[in-house]
């Protein structure tokens, strides 16, 4: 080819390509904006950090360790994250692919009968074979090999590739996450059932308080000290708590078949140890410093891989309105008649050719293509923008959540310890006249109900802890 004819080549290949870079519309991203403080509170500046802390090693109790080990390996959910996370991977070998050369191997039969007075027609009527005419019906048969390879000139196939592994981290972290949510489901729903026991076992120790109670009134009415309103009145309490008791067992079957739900089993009973509920003092953890829930919150790590691979997939989009190179090239066979196919060098066929292809006109497609990647990094900013503000905002809220419970719960045991005291004098007046039957029924409730608040602020106390292990982005470590 001389110099002109190559000109001639170029020329109109180079215009291809500035309409190509003419046809691309405006780029609209977001960069992150999502300052965080440095520290939670002022007095919090110890960048120790119980995130690290593996959930076998956060939990004391036995029983909902156990628990625990059941629901990771067994919880549905979390198979079917797993089920993703390998679909991701695949994605990822078959992006590798893309980039790679394609062989095939392949076999290709037909044939064709010309008219007599066609070009075709005519040639074989006045061009033998061997002495012999040619057949009637002219077959083709192919045999060999064909390759073809897209050269990956703007990167559109490595970057596909990369966006792929950087969806199959994310989903990874996915995972983790929901890792996190299932260790600290398991953990809320094993203390409400020491709560629900420990409200039972409560109701049950009020139930005979009342029931002696009303044996006293029955006595006292006996001997004309008491009315037959006041015996009412305590069977009528009685039976409001025995009635009271069914609603709690209810609850504890309820609570347990959840437990179960989450371990990914049909309902059985579960094993716990509530007596030393009560005794239980919430951990006192290390918050660290804001920066560290970037490393170590899983929602956070995985928005972030999906903003990276939504930047990488405007590359990608952006490819596509450029040039497209492929190679084509295939060796083996070809004859007329079968018997003849795999002589060599005879039948020996080869070819090889290359290509160039670049839209032109109606680029809608590639167009809305670009802009909702372009949409999807914007979304993708915001939404990690989202999970950090999110995750600053749950620490900070469980820290001043522990606080105020510590408070709230020692104000609440020296009410009840009041009360209990209470439930005695009570009925020590009682007895001597020197009080109506009222003070002592109303004293024995607010006994109760007192009681039952302070077990329901003991469940919130160790909820508060292990929500904060959450919040901080502990729970997925094994």
């Amino acid at each position: 080819m001389n110099m002109t004819k190559t000109r001639k080549f170029i020329t109109p290949c180079v215009m291809a390509l500035m309409l190509q870079a003419c046809g691309i519309p405006d780029m609209v991203t977001k960069n992150v904006e999502a300052p965080l403080p440095g520290n939670f509170r002022p007095e919090l500046t110890d960048e120790a950090n119980s995130a690290n802390v593996k959930w076998k090693e956060f939990f004391d109790d036995p029983y909902l360790l156990s628990l625990i080990d059941i629901a990771v390996v067994n919880n549905k959910e979390i198979n079917i994250v797993m089920q993703r996370i390998s679909q991701a991977q695949n994605e990822i070998q078959a992006r590798r692919g893309a980039y790679l050369p394609f062989v095939n191997i392949g076999a290709d039969a037909g044939g064709v009968k010309p008219g007599k007075y066609t070009s075709e027609g005519t040639v074989e009527d006045n061009l033998p074979l061997g002495g012999q005419p040619f057949p009637t019906f002219v077959g083709d048969y192919q045999f060999g090999l064909i390759s073809s390879w897209e050269i990956d000139v703007w990167r559109k196939l490595r970057n596909a590739r990369q966006v792929a592994v950087l969806e199959y981290m994310a989903t990874t972290e996915g995972k983790n996450f929901v890792m996190t949510n299932l260790v600290s489901e398991v953990a809320h729903a094993y203390y409400e059932l020491l709560t629900l026991d420990n409200q039972l076992d409560n109701l049950e120790q009020n139930i005979e308080i009342q029931k002696n109670g009303l044996e006293i009134v029955k006595q006292l009415q006996y001997y004309a000290r008491s009315s037959t309103l006041a015996v009412k009145r305590y069977e009528a309490e009685v039976a409001k708590n025995q009635s009271r008791r069914y609603e709690i067992k209810q609850q504890i079957t309820v609570v347990e078949n959840r437990i179960n739900f989450l371990l990914g089993r049909t309902p059985e009973p579960i094993q716990r140890a509530s007596k030393n509920f009560m005794e239980l003092k919430p951990k006192v953890l290390d918050v660290g410093v804001p920066s560290q829930i970037l490393q170590n919150r899983p929602d956070i790590r995985r928005a972030e891989l999906e903003l990276k691979a939504a930047n990488l997939n405007i590359d990608v989009t952006r490819a596509n309105f450029y040039p497209t190179f492929d190679i084509k090239a295939g060796v083996g066979f070809d004859s007329f008649l079968m018997k003849y196919l795999i002589n060599t060098p005879e039948s020996l066929a080869a070819s090889i050719a290359g290509g160039l292809v670049a839209p032109l006109v109606n680029k809608n497609a590639i167009q809305a293509e670009f802009k909702n990647a372009n949409a999807k990094q914007v979304q993708a900013t915001y939404e990690y923008e989202q999970s950090i503000i999110n995750a600053y905002v749950e620490v900070a809220n469980q820290i001043s959540n522990i606080d105020n419970l510590g408070k709230n719960y020692q104000l609440k045991r020296t009410q009840v310890d009041a009360l209990i005291k209470s439930i005695d004098i009570s009925v020590q007046l009682f007895k001597n006249a020197r009080t109506d039957y009222l003070d002592v029924l109303l004293t024995q409730r607010d006994a109760l109900e007192a009681k039952r608040d302070l077990i329901d602020t003991k469940q919130k106390q160790i909820n508060a802890m292990v929500d904060l292990y959450k919040s901080l982005g502990g729970g997925w470590r094994i």
